[in-house]
């Protein structure tokens, strides 16, 4: 994905499930779930040891899945997930060496941020595409509309906190181009192989989002 079509990829999809994989044998599975009901994305955190591989076998089974590494705290981990073929990475905070890094290697990378100051050294260092993390814990919408007042620029991914009940009054906010969500697929439900929960979670989701966007 190059320039800003991967933001663009983004706001279509509206929705990045966030997804913590124990065993890389789910990967392909969990995969199938998603694309197959109607989202073709996936944010695989690097939360476990199973996090590189299972990366590697959704590429390889979804070539044309919208696949991101989150939880990515050090350049090393932003390198792997690159390898095994995530198209960005996510931090949960921002840490200017691992920014740095991805912005001297050419991965793209969506740094957490949750108040001015992080905001401002984004922008510094040319970042717009930013992760509103934890979103609720550190405020929710009435900080997230404060933060868009003097930085309209900017653009924003709200996750922590989010969930079906406040999902579309994030995604009503003009700078959110997607939220990110660990309803869809629970860490439990992956580790039972309850595909057909997540399966169904995947469709009330796209259905309520697409339910709003016809209503506009």
């Amino acid at each position: 994905m190059k320039n800003n079509l991967w933001i663009e990829t983004l706001r279509a999809l509206r929705v990045m499930p966030v997804i913590q994989i124990e065993n890389a044998e789910d990967a392909v599975p969990l995969a199938k779930a998603l694309v197959e009901n109607g989202l073709p994305a996936a944010e695989i955190t690097f939360r476990t040891e199973a996090a590189e591989e299972s990366i590697r076998r959704i590429r390889q089974a979804y070539p044309d899945i919208v696949l991101c590494a989150g939880t990515v705290l050090t350049k090393e981990q932003a390198q792997l997930a690159t390898e095994a073929g995530a198209d960005f990475v996510v931090s949960p905070g921002f840490n200017p060496n691992t920014v740095q890094y991805c912005l001297d290697n050419d991965i793209k990378i969506i740094p957490g941020v949750n108040n001015p100051s992080l905001v401002e050294q984004a922008l510094e260092m040319g970042l717009s595409a930013l992760k509103f993390f934890p979103a609720e814990a550190s405020g929710g919408l009435n900080m997230l509309k404060s933060l868009t007042g003097p930085y309209g620029n900017i653009q924003l991914m709200p996750t922590g906190g989010v969930n079906p009940n406040n999902l579309l009054s994030y995604l009503a906010i003009p700078q959110v181009i997607a939220c990110g969500g660990t309803w869809i697929a629970p860490t439990e439900a992956i580790r039972n192989h309850d595909w057909d929960i997540i399966a169904k979670n995947v469709r009330e989701t796209c259905s309520l989002v697409v339910g709003n966007d016809d209503g506009k």
